[in-house]
């Protein structure tokens, strides 16, 4: 290891000059330990860890976090402690197939939850097949785009969180520092949400409404704020940037600044009944929260669903180029060719690709057809709407985090959920059984695009580092059933303990949005077209003006409270990385401060799982005095403490991301 490359080439990050060539870490021409049994366990063992961490965050927060760099910095710090020769290929598979836990529980939590938010149920293994089936598809569909993103493109997509990932992969060999940083964060960060969530020590969320003057607002005028004080909300916040968690944060600005307050001054007396649901309540009647519910996130969902239409629009050239380059290899002649192709640069063959595609669909219209969910003429209709959604919308998985390093998978899937209901209920299929079926063909098209948007960035750290891709993409496959089997059986578990609907249910948004989109027209209902209608418009607006509309309209539908924590760690980014005149100590201040969020992120999500489990098996620890609020107050004890260790998380973070080592080799 220690001859091994410490940091990327000078022409990884930019466009290559004519007739240049980008050589990656790991020769080409030789080879190194990838696949081994080391590699192959640890990989595992992190998808079961971080599907279940990454699982009851997304359900909670609405926000999965991306496994990568934790996997990465863990992967690196225990191949020093074990004295791993060689290791730097060995910790991309290990990252690699770890990574499939936060794409495959981003495709199953957006959706699957809403079966039950709808009062129906669905079993573990009709779950576990619309995770496995969404990921191989999502898979599959992808490996034909890869030379272009990851080679045609070189130097023209910043790739955020492949950049960061492979910076840890790198620079991490060999040193303990990193590890020992997110061990901390992690601790700290674990600590802080268990007591919040097994005790209840203090508030989960900061409120307005928690003051006299502040409860009179938002009874009156419609106007209250919130902000979620939990360390791993934090932490994402930090990674999301200033930038997007400031756009996300104008979404939801718009909705419960202008858009709540102005249709309780415009309609105070009247009765919107948009859906046909049965709402009798005035809009003054209404609590901010539940005009946020029944209204104004309709509009978001509008904004997304036309986003991601304009992306495919924008994308139509990426998709006539990937597919271009995939025909060329598929029309070779078996073996030609094949010997003068690297190493770095060998698929799996198109010809397998090909026949996996049908094989998969096969299987897709056998799970539809034969699991009780649909008749097989329906099924049909499904498979065409899994095959024909799934392929479009991988190039613009793959383009959002090729760009942002974020996928906008909800938004797609809320499409897809639209269409879908209205080709069921054209097709005779209605009430409980078209809404199950709708939400797992959901379920399989969201995690194919979670997953395709994902495995881009696993396979651009191949590319810069020199993995084997044709080694990546075989070892998917395998993380991706591991991540669906233990995705479904956390589900279960939190379904059980807190559930989906209720007080102190989980708040799963996303699954909420799904199941507030498929109810009305699958029960005889109209959908809200006017605030879709809206939120389009939006879209469009934002657009032409250059604004992220994607970003912009997912705050729109997320509540406050868990988009404002956001702009909290983007701001704690933004001034840990300017304070200094010194443009390497800003960057070591930041890539400090990534890891400690990092840390937050993993532990904070990991310690709820803990909590869960706990109260799953009957252990009631909570404060319930401490959480009651008493007579003639607006706020418990817990509630109106809740500022206060959310400040000092605060200052930890800003304090241990600015103590950095400067060149002189001095604390700064």
């Amino acid at each position: 290891m220690a001859n091994e490359p410490k940091s990327l080439p000078e022409n990884a990050g930019r466009e290559l000059k004519k007739g240049e060539e980008y050589i990656p870490l790991l020769s080409p021409k030789k080879n190194f330990p990838e696949v081994t049994a080391y590699s192959v366990c640890m990989g595992i063992v992190m998808t079961i860890v971080f599907s279940a961490a990454a699982a009851y965050l997304g359900l909670k927060v609405g926000q999965v976090f991306e496994a990568a760099i934790p996997i990465a910095i863990i992967a690196v710090g225990l191949s020093g402690a074990l004295g791993k020769k060689e290791g730097l290929g060995q910790n991309v598979m290990i990252q690699s197939i770890g990574a499939c836990s936060g794409a495959v529980v981003a495709g199953a939590i957006f959706t699957l939850p809403a079966i039950y938010i709808l009062g129906l149920e669905v079993n573990y293994t009709q779950m576990v097949l619309s995770s496995l089936l969404g990921g191989v598809l999502g898979i599959l569909f992808l490996i034909p785009f890869r030379k272009y993103f990851v080679k045609e493109m070189h130097g023209k997509y910043p790739f955020p969180e492949a950049t960061a990932t492979t910076q840890v992969l790198i620079s991490g060999e060999g040193s303990g520092d990193s590890a020992r940083t997110l061990v901390l964060a992690g601790l700290v960060g674990g600590l802080y949400d268990f007591v919040i969530s097994t005790f209840g020590a203090w508030g989960e969320t900061v409120s307005t409404a928690v003051t006299r003057w502040g409860a009179v607002v938002a009874d009156k005028a419609k106007v209250v704020l919130k902000l979620n004080t939990g360390a791993a909300v934090l932490g994402l916040g930090y990674i999301v940037g200033l930038k997007y968690a400031f756009i996300i944060c104008c979404g939801s600005f718009l909705v419960w600044l202008v858009i709540i307050p102005v249709m309780n001054l415009i309609w105070p007396n009247s009765v919107i009944d948009l859906m046909g649901t049965g709402i009798a309540t005035t809009i003054s009647e209404m609590s901010p929260e539940q005009i946020f519910k029944e209204y104004a996130r309709h509009i978001g969902i509008g904004g997304i669903a036309t986003a991601g239409i304009i992306g495919i629009i924008k994308s139509f050239g990426v998709i006539k180029s990937a597919v271009s380059l995939a025909a060329s290899e598929f029309s070779k002649k078996p073996g030609a060719g094949e010997q003068g192709v690297e190493r770095t640069q060998k698929d799996i063959s198109m010809k397998i690709v090909v026949c996996g595609i049908a094989i998969t669909l096969l299987a897709v219209f056998a799970f539809f057809a034969f699991g009780g969910i649909v008749n097989w003429w329906q099924a049909i209709i499904g498979v065409l709407i899994v095959a024909l959604i799934s392929f479009l919308f991988t190039t613009v998985a793959a383009n959002a985090i090729a760009i942002v390093g974020s996928n906008p998978v909800s938004g797609m899937t809320i499409m897809t959920l639209i269409i879908t209901a209205l080709v069921l209920v054209a097709c005779g299929l209605k009430g409980n059984a078209g809404m199950v079926a709708a939400m797992l063909i959901g379920g399989v098209v969201c995690t194919a695009l979670s997953v395709a948007g994902a495995f881009i960035t696993d396979l651009k750290i191949g590319y810069w580092i020199g993995s084997t891709p044709a080694k990546q993409e075989t070892w998917k496959f395998v993380g991706t059933l591991v991540a669906a089997a233990t995705v479904a059986g956390v589900m279960l578990v939190l379904n059980k303990t807190y559930g989906f609907t209720g007080d102190n249910a989980l708040v799963a948004p996303q699954a909420n949005a799904m199941a507030a989109v498929i109810q009305p027209m699958m029960n005889g209902g109209n959908a809200p077209w006017l605030l879709y209608g809206i939120g389009a418009l939006i879209a469009i607006a934002l657009t032409l003006c250059k604004v992220p509309a994607l970003a912009f309209c997912l705050g729109m539908f997320i509540p406050l409270d868990l988009n404002l924590p956001l702009l909290v760690g983007g701001a704690i980014s933004w001034f840990v990385s300017t304070r200094s005149k010194d443009a390497a100590v800003n960057t070591a201040r930041l890539d400090k401060g990534t890891l400690i969020a990092s840390g937050f992120i993993a532990g904070g999500a990991l310690m709820g799982v803990v909590s869960a489990v706990l109260k799953f098996t009957g252990a009631d620890l909570w404060l319930e005095g401490w959480n009651t609020v008493a007579d003639g107050k607006i706020a418990s004890g817990a509630d109106s403490i809740a500022i206060f260790p959310y400040i000092a998380l605060v200052i930890f973070i800003i304090l241990a991301a600015m103590k950095v080592k400067t060149s002189n080799n001095k604390a700064e």
